[in-house]
């Protein structure tokens, strides 16, 4: 079967030979499309994984083979995640599923971006669910990628109705927009590339350029009554983001950190002290906002039409480039025929 493996400074094609149940629980899911996370670019580019890894993780696909305690059938099309927490350690027992030792080292197999993969049975019963007809591939694999907004949206126990800044409008930016919106927020966002200004406004979210920072103060301080916003959520990975979150967040306010930047730098020790701001992370979804996610996709309450590109798994590189340069908002890397 074929597989897209990192090979130094490229993703190459190969095959590897067919992967089976071989007595195992579980399922080998024909895979249909795979999402092109930045996590996926991070890996790729700075060297994280080694050669022979095979990226990839927003996977929609069709059951060939199952055995199970679930209710999953061959012929299934199904969505899933692909990292499972023990529900038993520290971690877990404080909410912290995403730094799970277990979490982080379950995985599909080999990897999304790949003819198919092996689904462990936990995955079955906890992170995998069938895909209805009113959905297309491409809008259902945003269930990962969205179940990560829902997680960080829940860990910013807002009130309904609070004024949120998401700062950065690619396609995490704008699904993270939409999970706010869907939760009874007001949103902003912003952003320095006009295409992604302009499309997040298309889609209900008021957005501006935030190039002049100052200028762009004025504006959400007249938005807000002039205290600021209640909470900015960080998807950027531009270090100079952060700056623009301790100049529109209001004093007592949240920033939720969503992203990495280049330089690692930090938020001011005064700014959070004399502010009193509350500066917290979030990194991966549990099972139950993955579940969120799920229900506010097919429900259509959370809106990701039109923010997919097609490539076919020959062309993935092409992909990998196309969004690194700022070309598209999201790659769907297609991979089988149902």
């Amino acid at each position: 079967m074929k597989t897209a493996q990192i090979n130094d400074d490229k993703i190459v094609i190969k095959e590897i030979e067919n992967i089976k149940l071989d007595g195992r629980k579980g399922a080998i899911v024909k895979v249909l499309g795979c999402g092109l996370c930045g996590s996926d670019i991070v890996k790729f580019r700075h060297k994280i994984s080694p050669n022979g890894t095979v990226l990839g993780h927003e996977i929609v696909g069709i059951i060939e083979d199952v055995d199970s305690e679930t209710q999953f059938s061959k012929g299934d099309k199904i969505v899933s995640s692909h990292h499972i927490p023990c529900f038993n350690c520290t971690y877990c027992e404080h909410g912290n599923y995403s730094m799970c030792e277990h979490f982080k080292k379950s995985n599909i197999m080999p990897g999304g971006f790949s003819e198919k993969i092996y689904l462990s049975e936990e995955h079955l019963k906890n992170v995998a669910y069938k895909v209805p007809d009113n959905i297309t591939d491409e809008e259902i694999s945003f269930y990962e990628p969205l179940g990560c907004c829902i997680r960080a949206i829940k860990r910013c126990n807002l009130k309904e109705g609070d004024k949120v800044l998401v700062v950065g409008l690619g396609s995490i930016g704008l699904i993270m927009a939409e999970g706010l919106k869907a939760f009874g927020y007001k949103v902003f966002g912003c952003d320095l590339i006009e295409k992604r200004i302009q499309l997040a406004s298309s889609k209900g979210i008021e957005s501006f350029n935030s190039l002049d920072i100052e200028t762009f103060n004025k504006i959400i301080r007249s938005k807000t009554n002039n205290y600021g916003v209640d909470a900015v959520f960080m998807t950027s990975g531009a270090d100079k983001a952060i700056d623009v979150a301790l100049k529109t967040v209001k004093h007592g306010g949240k920033i939720l950190v969503f992203s990495s930047t280049p330089l690692n730098n930090g938020y001011a020790n005064n700014e959070i002290y004399y502010k009193e701001l509350t500066v917290l992370g979030s990194y991966s979804p549990s099972p139950d906002d993955l579940k969120d996610s799920f229900d506010l996709i097919t429900s259509k309450k959370v809106n990701v039409e039109d923010l997919t590109t097609i490539y076919p798994l020959s062309n993935i590189q092409m992909a990998f480039d196309d969004t690194v340069l700022n070309k598209i908002f999201k790659a769907y890397i297609k991979i089988s025929q149902v």
